[in-house]
């Protein structure tokens, strides 16, 4: 882009998948103009950047619905692949490219950007990998310049092929694996993905070829799970090989020991079963401004950030949100695991009074029970007690007794996470709903476990969990509704730490 030239017009079609909805955010950042493209714009409006970009509806095999979707349009994002259901997945991928290819040239679109997956050398593919093969010529020969990005796996919360090594690393220490854990792959994280992808939409349009796209690291699954579980703090995993399971029979034990479904897993175990790194860095003499490549270990460092940082939290603000963060609208079994018990009581006292109480758990934690939310506690002392409390939240990182304070929003939401060693990561988070009459009380505790021992610790604590925090419900409610008179000496405002919220 040169001069005062307005940023290019950019479609993004499969806009609420893993790629797109977190390219659309980072295309806006860059100035395009950006339209989404879905079979349905309600599922657009989940996204919170919904009120930034235009939305139409097309389905990718309906040309006139394309052709309008691609009217105006100077670079287009083709990110819409089929998953194998049977044999007929590849013909759906093969109508809705051509489609697409002829639509873009009718609508002189000046740019066609498609994200595909990197081949193996010897040349022997995959369905999954061969479909995707496909789809990237059409659009090489559909007449509108194509630049296709080949990629493996992608290092990311919410990418499938991330979760499915997530998952099987955290949950067995002791893995019978197949032969493809020997596999060499070249991982990427998602963030660079996103800066080659943004970066296409200003290239040349006499450039029209694929390009390779990897991280700095080559290495075999097993490596990745055993670097995951690394990074992840948990002890090595011991993995055993055996010769016997074919990609049908490793996909429905991926499907079996992990929340991935098996139509995600087979054509990811299909994959693997190549080896599938770069073999050419020609993207560099294109975007040679790119900063240096985020390497395998720092790229699971920042997908399990999302709960590993108790600072960060995934219904936080925007501005806190990374490209490797899950989002809200990814499915339920992506961004790791995370129990709850959820709670809500109606309480028949004002929201102050209600507020009161909560914010003096943290105190009653150390110790201070008559004074805090015990149902003799008197006013006076509760006031002392919660003022307080207040000096201390103000420093970042509060430490109260064993709980660290994670997040205030006064009147409304205390988060809490606990210090004690255990084998993941506890939170407890109280709040106030006072739209209502009467009062709402909120509680949520959470547990994110590290690796199979975390995972049985939350199912034999289980029933003592529940004795407590029923207990802690029934406390603050009835402590809240049994007072009488107003407190004179309120607590002074307690400042948010972080502005961050809980995952999930």
């Amino acid at each position: 882009m040169e001069g005062n030239a307005r940023p290019p017009r950019c479609l993004v079609t499969g806009a609420t998948g893993y790629v797109g909805s977190r390219l659309v955010p980072e295309l806006l950042a860059a100035g395009h103009p950006v339209r989404c493209m879905s079979r349905s714009i309600s599922r657009l409006r989940e996204f919170p950047w919904i009120d930034d970009v235009e939305a139409v509806a097309a389905d990718a095999q309906d040309l006139r619905a394309l052709r309008k979707a691609l009217a105006g349009v100077d670079v287009a994002f083709y990110l819409i692949h089929s998953l194998p259901r049977g044999d007929d997945f590849a013909e759906t991928d093969r109508r809705a490219a051509r489609a697409f290819a002829t639509a873009a040239r009718m609508a002189g679109v000046r740019r066609i950007v498609y994200l595909g997956g990197l081949r193996p050398a010897d040349g022997d593919l995959s369905a999954h990998l061969r479909s995707r093969s496909e789809v990237g010529e059409i659009l090489l020969n559909s007449g509108v310049p194509t630049i296709v990005l080949r990629a493996a796996v992608i290092l990311g919360a919410g990418s499938a092929s991330f979760e499915m090594l997530r998952h099987l690393t955290e949950r067995l220490p002791v893995m019978v694996a197949p032969r493809w854990v020997a596999t060499r792959v070249q991982p990427i994280a998602i963030p660079d993905v996103l800066r080659y992808l943004v970066g296409c939409a200003s290239l040349s349009t006499e450039v029209n070829r694929t390009f390779d796209i990897g991280g700095p690291d080559v290495l075999s699954y097993l490596d990745m799970m055993r670097r995951y579980a690394a990074a992840a703090g948990l002890p090595r995993r011991l993995v055993l090989r055996v010769p016997v399971l074919t990609p049908r029979l490793s996909s429905l034990w991926i499907g079996l020991v992990t929340p991935v479904p098996g139509r995600l897993a087979r054509p990811l175990v299909d994959s693997l079963y190549h080896e599938v790194i770069c073999r050419e860095r020609d993207i560099t003499e294109h975007l040679p401004a790119f900063p240096n490549l985020i390497g395998f270990d720092n790229g699971v460092r920042l997908a399990l950030r999302w709960v590993r940082d108790a600072k960060v939290a995934a219904s936080a603000a925007e501005e806190h949100r990374s490209a490797c963060d899950p989002l809200p609208t990814d499915p339920g079994w992506t961004g790791g695991t995370l129990y709850e018990d959820v709670r809500e009581r109606a309480v028949s006292a004002s929201p102050k009074a209600l507020w009161r109480r909560v914010s003096a758990v943290p105190a009653w934690f150390e110790g201070r029970r008559p004074a805090s939310i015990g149902l003799r506690s008197r006013p006076g002392a509760l006031g002392a007690v919660s003022a307080g409390l207040a000096g201390v939240v103000r420093r970042a990182g509060a430490v109260l007794g064993p709980w660290h304070v994670d997040d205030v929003e006064p009147g409304r939401l205390l988060r809490i996470r606990s210090g004690a060693p255990l084998p993941g990561i506890v939170w407890l988070e109280l709040g106030v709903r006072s739209g209502t009459v009467p009062a709402v009380y909120t509680q949520r505790a959470m547990f994110h476990p590290y690796g199979l021992f975390g995972h049985l610790c939350w199912w034999a604590t289980r029933p003592c969990a529940r004795i407590l925090l029923t207990g802690l419900e029934s406390g603050v409610t009835a402590a809240a509704s049994m007072e009488r008179r107003p407190v004179t000496d309120q607590p002074r405002d307690i400042t948010t730490l972080t502005g961050t919220r809980s995952p999930h």
